[in-house]
């Protein structure tokens, strides 16, 4: 009886220990630089090349950094929260509305933005969905991202290495 009781322990401590840690919530918290070997970038073109991020309670903290292919560097930060409300910032004289929620079922985090600015054929807006999720193996932050303007759509998926 002891030995079936004992065996029973073991069990609902084994169960119980692997669903607490099935159910972590993702932590992208952190400095994330692009990883350039897995990720394929368009050329001419911006992308996002460093992100930290600071998660606490409902509030996402990020400052970016993107880059261009002579290599200068345009970073900027931004604080929403994680509930789907809309924050305003102006980035280098553009106008950006964006808002983020996290979708609990997988722990990813999706960010909705509208960039504001002026080209050679005047106005113009960048609506871009990034779908941010943590592959817990590297660990690795894998952006995937949808940017849509009158010129056309492009979608694609960024790695980024956790720096340490």
């Amino acid at each position: 009886m002891k030995a079936k009781t004992f065996l029973i322990a073991i069990i609902l401590i084994i169960t119980a220990g692997t669903y607490s840690a099935s159910s972590q919530k993702s932590d992208f918290s952190g400095e994330w630089k692009l990883n350039r070997e897995k990720t394929v970038l368009a050329d001419n073109q911006l992308y996002l090349s460093e992100i930290k991020i600071f998660v606490k309670k409902d509030s996402l903290i990020t400052t970016r950094t993107y880059e261009d292919g002579n290599g200068q560097v345009y970073p900027f930060d931004e604080n929403l929260t994680l509930d789907g409300k809309e924050c305003k910032i102006i980035i280098y004289d553009m106008p950006r509305t964006s808002k983020a929620s996290k979708v609990n079922s997988d722990g990813s985090i999706i960010v909705e933005s509208r960039t504001t600015f002026y080209g050679n054929n005047g106005e113009d807006n960048l609506n871009s969905t990034e779908t941010w999720k943590i592959d817990r193996e590297g660990p690795t932050l894998i952006i995937s991202f949808k940017n849509n303007m009158s010129s056309g759509e492009v979608s694609g998926t960024n790695y980024y290495n956790k720096v340490k």
